[in-house]
């Protein structure tokens, strides 16, 4: 018996997602568990097992589709068992039709729309005449779109399906036309961020609204405390594409790191401050005990354990550096969830220990690297990269001095550490050779004062240069 096999929900705030990649072909065999696509979601990209084994029997979304959560996108069964239709008698291909990357009118909505013109002209006996239904009323059609073709009419309707449920229902909220919104994501779709842009930047040249209603709310940016993401471009700004150039689509992670950094780089007032702090205790410390942690524990001892460590007993003295900014209040988090960053071939992510502070050296050490690892293979869970209060990158581990981060919204702090480097030092009127590293706090000026950061940062300097022989 076929199974379906359908777009899971990757989180309670995820509405959708994006088909990235297919790992089995159409009549090969799958197992059980077996990972059977990868799908890209705003939050985290992953590998989706098959519910059954079986045959793939068919696909229904194609990579690069994406499609409201519960989507049927494959079926699995028997080979040469027949494909049943979904549960509403259609197939679950309709639910994709009007979401398909290529951009132009189906046969079947052609044929639809013939259907329902040859019935609407279909002679009616006269008892029937006077049952005719009345005919709905189409809104006037605005100036600008009097003299255009049926397609662009078509196109218009397919924008106003590619874009998520959150943003129809933001548009639907402040009495706007989806279809006078560029979309910037995959295919043309209108994102979250291009609207909550449109809506900041006020009616613009060209916009047309939907006819207000009584008690209608005000637009979302007018006072949410939003900000505008993606504004026009000058001309003189955009690429000129010349010979030999060639060019490709954002991937879905990439686009929206794009939009997370524009839209914090935008949101917080971002001020920088570097420190520098005497490395040899802990170069020692690494020294003497990672063969017996590895062969003891397993993993590896690293760095960037002893910097982990060193932050999070900073973080629980300056409970700021844990906040968050919503308006005009601020939320102190009682649990300090680290957010460590992770360079992928493809991108970044950044998974979240939470109750960092519940944990000691090994404990964090331990859940950095499985968290690392899964991020890699694509099998980390939505609930492991959301969360996170504070954040720190290690950009030295490929040589780096120091960065200067932009902070993970909505979080108002984020640390980044440089290469741990022996350099000539001068202690008591001597010089000396001495392991030194630099590192650097990117925090959020409406909530963190520069006293409250230096005095954060000089903490963690204390505790790396005095870290203590007895937490090994």
């Amino acid at each position: 018996m076929s199974q379906d096999v359908i777009m899971p929900q990757m989180g309670e705030s995820i509405a959708e997602g994006t088909v990235t990649q297919w790992l089995k072909k159409v009549g090969e065999r799958v197992e059980r568990d077996e990972p059977l696509f990868e799908i890209s979601t705003d939050k985290v990209d992953a590998e989706i097992p098959s519910p059954a084994a079986g045959v793939l029997l068919e696909i229904k979304v194609q990579p690069g589709q994406t499609v409201p959560i519960n989507t049927v996108v494959a079926v699995v069964g028997e080979a040469g068992e027949a494909v049943k239709p979904s549960g509403n008698g259609k197939p679950a291909t309709a639910a994709v039709e009007t979401r398909d990357l290529v951009q132009k009118p189906t046969e079947k909505a052609a044929a639809d729309t013939t259907a329902k013109t040859a019935a609407a002209k279909a002679p009616m006996s006269p008892e029937d005449e006077g049952r005719r239904p009345e005919p709905a009323k189409a809104p006037p059609p605005s100036p600008a779109r009097a003299s255009e073709p049926e397609s662009a009419e078509s196109a218009d309707e397919r924008r106003k399906t590619k874009s998520s449920p959150v943003v129809r229902k933001i548009a639907a909220e402040n009495q706007v036309d989806i279809t006078a919104i560029p979309g910037t994501g995959i295919g043309g779709r209108v994102t979250k961020d291009d609207i909550i842009g449109f809506l900041d930047r006020g009616k613009q040249p060209g916009a047309v609204p939907a006819p207000a209603r009584a008690g209608a709310p005000a637009p979302a940016g007018a006072a949410s405390g939003t900000y505008d993401v993606k504004g026009p471009v000058p001309d003189a700004y955009r690429p000129r594409a010349m010979e030999g150039d060639s060019i490709e689509e954002l991937s879905t992670m990439r686009s929206k790191i794009a939009e997370h950094m524009v839209m914090s780089r935008r949101i917080s007032a971002h001020v920088q401050t570097v420190w520098e702090a005497d490395a040899t205790q802990i170069v020692k410390l690494r020294n003497a005990h990672k063969d017996a942690w590895l062969s003891q524990h397993g993993v590896p001892l690293t760095f960037t354990a002893f910097i982990m460590k060193a932050a999070v007993d900073a973080v629980k003295q300056f409970p700021v550096v844990n906040s968050s900014l919503d308006g005009n209040r601020v939320l102190y988090h009682r649990s300090i969830n680290l957010g460590i960053a992770v360079a992928l071939d493809w991108g970044l992510i950044v998974p979240v220990i939470h109750g960092a502070d519940e944990l000691n050296l090994l404990g964090l050490q331990k859940r950095a690297n499985d968290l690392a690892e899964r991020a890699r293979t694509k099998k980390l869970k939505p609930d492991e990269v959301q969360g996170g209060t504070f954040t720190i990158t290690n950009p030295g581990v490929f040589g780096s001095l120091f960065g200067l981060p932009i902070i993970n919204q909505p979080q108002v702090a984020i640390m980044g550490v440089g290469a741990i480097e022996k350099r000539p030092v001068v202690i008591d009127d001597a010089i000396a050779i001495r392991s030194r590293l630099y590192f650097s706090l990117s925090f959020d000026h409406r909530i963190v004062d520069g006293a409250v950061a230096d005095q954060f940062m000089a903490q963690v300097k204390k505790n790396i240069e005095g870290f203590d022989a007895g937490a090994m």
